[in-house]
């Protein structure tokens, strides 16, 4: 490699790196495993590199998912140790929320990247929504008991998740809070259940993008290992900061950060689809 070849990858490594830093912050902060602003933050890097638009965003939703991984663990200690993460509704969810997302992470193969950042565009606008409005606990609050409706919101968290490369707290946050718990306890628990979406997801990316074409160098499948040691070294070192931050805002100050940068980040996506 050339000296001027060099020199190029070094905006890319310093980019990965200041989003392992803000993902780390924000997964603690908000119980969201980072991937919110992982995929768009990869995806770009990799656009600029001059790598397939559909195959680009497929290694960031599966790297994503793969890096979320130290992160969640991170963040979810912290929120354990405050006390904010419910074990009980972490059990009730895991098995399905594991067979969702593994189900769609092998499906995502079957999309085109123009179809997943539009599932992440719509989904991130849904949910922002639903934080503002609180429509989700009108039409769910009155299934709380029901653990049934735990188990099948674990499994739609879990496929949805999969697709957008999330760790499913921007999903399971406004849903817990319908089933009656209070913010730090939705986001705590959310931390631990999106450990359990990353590693099934990661899983299936892996398998789906087994022999694909034009991926970039040191990949397994769709999980690029450069992303993934990067991002993933700082994003696991800063979590604790984010989750230190999000126990001295009140929740009504929590939710509307969340919905804004939900926000934000579904017209990111849509920009991409319509720059396309």
């Amino acid at each position: 490699m050339d000296w001027a070849t060099l020199v190029g990858y070094w905006p890319f490594v310093f980019g990965l790196m200041a989003t392992g830093v803000v993902s780390g912050i924000a997964a603690g902060l908000l119980g969201i495993g980072g991937g919110a602003i992982i995929v768009p933050a990869l995806s770009n890097a990799l656009l600029l590199l001059g790598y397939d638009a559909d195959v680009v965003q497929h290694v960031a939703v599966g790297t994503s998912l793969a890096i979320i991984i130290p992160t969640g663990i991170m963040s979810a200690r912290s929120h354990y140790k405050r006390g904010a993460l419910d074990l009980k509704v972490l059990r009730l969810w895991a098995p399905f929320i594991v067979a969702g997302t593994f189900i769609g992470g092998l499906m995502a193969g079957l999309f085109s990247g123009d179809v997943l950042r539009i599932v992440f565009a719509v989904m991130a606008f849904v949910i922002a929504a639903n934080i503002i409005f609180a429509f989700q606990t009108r039409l769910m609050g009155h299934l709380k008991g029901s653990a049934a409706t735990h188990r099948a919101s674990g499994f739609v968290v879990g496929y949805i998740s999969a697709l957008m490369g999330i760790g499913g707290g921007s999903l399971t946050v406004p849903t817990l809070v319908a089933f009656g718990a209070t913010m730090h306890a939705a986001v705590g628990t959310s931390a631990g259940i999106g450990v359990a979406i990353a590693v099934a997801g990661t899983a299936g990316f892996l398998i789906s993008g087994w022999g694909a074409t034009g991926l970039p160098p040191l990949s397994l499948g769709y999980i690029n290992l450069v992303a993934l040691v990067l991002i993933a070294v700082l994003a696991a070192a800063f979590a604790p900061l984010g989750a230190a931050v999000a126990h001295r805002l009140d929740q009504k100050t929590l939710k509307y950060v969340f919905a804004v940068f939900l926000v934000l980040v579904g017209f990111n996506m849509l920009w991409k689809v319509l720059a396309g």
